[in-house]
Formats: structure tokens, sequence, C-alpha cells
């Protein structure tokens, strides 16, 4: 059931339409008032064009912890 919330969005068309069609933004509601349609348009297309790479650093810290701790054992094995 969907209650009376209405939301302001943002539709960006694709220029690649080979896997999306179009992008929606849902707009904050505490966006601020100086904000322009401009600046709101040139934001979202930004988003889309800039590929979004998270780095990571905590798998491979964590694999170098476990391939430690192996060598560590297979160290204390062998030795004793």
């Amino acid at each position: 059931m969907v209650k009376g919330i209405s939301k302001q969005v943002i539709v960006v068309h694709s220029p690649d339409r080979k896997l999306f069609e179009q992008a929606i933004f849902i707009l904050r509601d505490d966006m601020g008032e100086g904000v322009t349609e401009e600046a709101l348009l040139k934001e979202a297309e930004r988003v889309i064009r800039v590929p979004q790479v998270r780095k990571n650093w905590q798998a491979p810290l964590w694999a170098a912890g476990g391939a430690l701790a192996t060598g560590a054992l297979w160290l204390l094995t062998a030795l004793l």
C-alpha cells in the first residue's frame, strides 16, 4: 500500500542504451535552498560517467594476516 509520500527526482537518460535506458536519482529532503537545477543535473551526469571504484584495503590485510598466521603455525610445527 502506498501512502501519500512525494519525492523529487531527476531522470537522466543514458547516452549508451545497451544496458540501461535511464537513471533515476531521488533528491534528499535536506538538499538545501541554494542548489540550482543545472548543478543537480551536472552532478547526476558526473555520477553516471565516473566509474565508482571502491578501494577496500581490509581484504588484502586479512589475507596477509591469514597467510602470516598459517606460515607461523607451519614453522612452529616443523621446528618442534
